[in-house]
């Protein structure tokens, strides 16, 4: 479905940002550097090279957005959702995600090595060839998520939901987990675990 606007930044400073909500808006190089979100709801919003470092955000809802070559250096989400929406070629260096909705999210081969994700619902989030090296995804739902070539390694996933997780098919040496999440694990490998 076509954007029903373009928005700039200069639109944005303009007055754009004052909206509590937008849907279906073409965001344009929106410049939202060092910028305090909160209680904003974009819905079926599209952001091309849009730059959000060290971006204050909370309460934000992105529902069913698309993201391309977006930059989230040293932002900071807490509680937001962005429920069924794509990120494509898109930068998440240093990024903190706190809690928050974003299950049906695409972050296909994405870049989280350096990310904290702490107790985000990532239900059938699509991960598949998505880095997560030396990351924290902690106390995480990922059950339905697809890891399909996923690389884990070293990640502190302590408290997460591991259900979905085929260590034949992702990257997980050196990964952080509990004893439960190692009984979740050795039974997806079809092992048996007697005393």
């Amino acid at each position: 479905m076509a954007a029903r606007s373009i928005v700039t930044t200069r639109d944005w400073d303009a007055g754009a940002g004052r909206l509590t909500r937008h849907e279906r808006v073409e965001f344009s190089g929106l410049d939202l550097c060092e910028t305090d979100l909160q209680g904003v709801e974009f819905d079926g919003c599209t952001f091309r090279d849009a730059r959000f470092n060290c971006s204050q955000q909370a309460d934000v809802a992105y529902l069913n957005c698309t993201f391309v070559n977006c930059n989230f250096f040293d932002a900071t989400l807490a509680n937001c959702k962005t429920v069924g929406s794509h990120f494509e070629r898109c930068t998440f260096d240093i990024t903190t995600v706190d809690g928050g909705d974003w299950s049906f999210t695409s972050l296909i081969r994405a870049d989280l090595s350096s990310a904290t994700l702490t107790g985000v619902r990532m239900r059938e989030a699509d991960l598949t060839g998505a880095k997560l090296t030396d990351g924290i995804v902690r106390d995480c739902d990922l059950s339905g998520a697809t890891l399909t070539a996923a690389d884990l390694t070293g990640c502190d996933l302590r408290g997460s939901d591991l259900s979905a997780l085929n260590p034949t098919e992702t990257a997980i040496r050196n990964a952080v987990i509990t004893v439960e999440q190692a009984v979740t694990v050795a039974m997806s490998l079809g092992l048996q675990i007697r005393d």
